[in-house]
């Protein structure tokens, strides 16, 4: 069986059943179901081993949030674009799928600064003309949790 190497950095973090949690990320996705996105996504940060966080300050970097949620996301065959740039800045990460288009901002220890950001500098302004339903995202985590603190979104019209 072969295994990408997105599969591979996933599995290596969680050690769960990388197929099962693909499928749920998948219908989050294409179902639009946001609070179920935030309980499974919250539900991966948590099973990230402790020991990874050992003798290293990674926690504490947006970097390394954006990358654990771009590796789980890239093995699902969607259009990703991680570092999207637009004219008013660059969001962390946009997500596609047949119907839906997300735009997720990360931040760490930002007290809910993520989705202001999106909106702010109105990064859905660059999709407006794809004929899909758009979903702003703001995920703040937690360095000392090393899991999601605030998960915010917001549904635009295209």
């Amino acid at each position: 069986m072969s295994i990408s190497f997105n599969d591979h950095v996933a599995q290596a973090l969680t050690g769960g059943n990388i197929a099962e949690v693909k499928g749920r990320l998948y219908d989050c996705l294409s179902q639009a179901d946001l609070k179920r996105l935030h309980e499974t996504l919250g539900a991966l940060f948590a099973s990230i081993a402790h020991t990874n966080y050992t003798r290293n300050r990674i926690s504490v970097y947006e970097g390394y949030y954006a990358s654990v949620v771009y590796a789980f996301f890239a093995g699902l065959g969607l259009d990703l674009t991680a570092e999207d740039v637009t004219s008013t800045g660059r969001m962390d990460l946009s997500v596609g799928t047949d119907k839906n288009i997300y735009l997720f901002e990360f931040k760490v220890d930002g007290g809910g600064g993520a989705l202001p950001q999106i909106k702010d500098r109105q990064y859905h302004l660059k999709y407006r003309d794809r004929g899909k339903d758009i979903y702003l995202v703001g995920i703040d985590f937690d360095s000392a949790q090393r899991n999601i603190a605030g998960f915010e979104w917001e549904q635009v019209r295209s």
